[in-house]
């Protein structure tokens, strides 16, 4: 505990939030009044770029939250943190949440790569593929540049490619 408090010391010298959000994290883990150093972690990381170290947080946190018996209350992280790993194509990342998810009583259903595109998905890689820039789509859709990156990145996953031109090759 003592070396945990230590590393949120410098941590809040450094001043920025990527390093608070681990060193919240950190005292998550080890502290028995979890739930506001989770949060706390949670609050740093939405004002970083870092989905991996968010999904990382929200794992410990649902581990936690079951190991206290409040299963229902780790779903939600362990889902997120799921669907975040599985985004980054972060496989063992993926199946540790899958196992925390299942040790709730949850059922789960892994994503596969080459699952079938959801409509906004197709319509989304339809646009992309034809050479419109992520705000034509956006502004054509009626949607936010973050929801079309969002729905590139799920068919990125499903498609099991890495870029535009795979997706213009992949695509009638």
């Amino acid at each position: 505990m003592r070396v945990a408090r230590r590393y949120r010391a410098e941590a809040a010298a450094k001043g920025q939030p990527w390093a608070m959000g681990r060193a919240e994290r950190t005292l998550g883990v080890v502290s028995d009044g979890f739930d506001e150093h989770f949060e706390a972690a949670l609050g740093y990381h939405e004002r970083t770029l870092e989905d991996f170290e968010t999904a990382r947080t929200r794992l410990a946190y649902g581990a936690r939250l079951r190991r206290a018996r409040r299963r229902v209350d780790a779903r939600p992280h362990l889902h997120a943190a799921l669907e975040t790993f599985e985004n980054l194509r972060a496989a063992r990342w993926a199946d540790l949440a899958a196992i925390e998810l299942g040790a709730t009583g949850e059922t789960i259903q892994r994503r596969t790569p080459g699952e079938s595109l959801t409509p906004q998905e197709l319509q989304v890689s339809l646009l992309l593929a034809e050479g419109k820039t992520t705000r034509e789509v956006a502004a054509a859709l009626f949607l936010s540049p973050k929801t079309i990156e969002y729905h590139l990145r799920k068919v990125y996953t499903k498609l099991d490619i890495r870029s535009r031109a795979e997706l213009a090759g992949r695509l009638p």
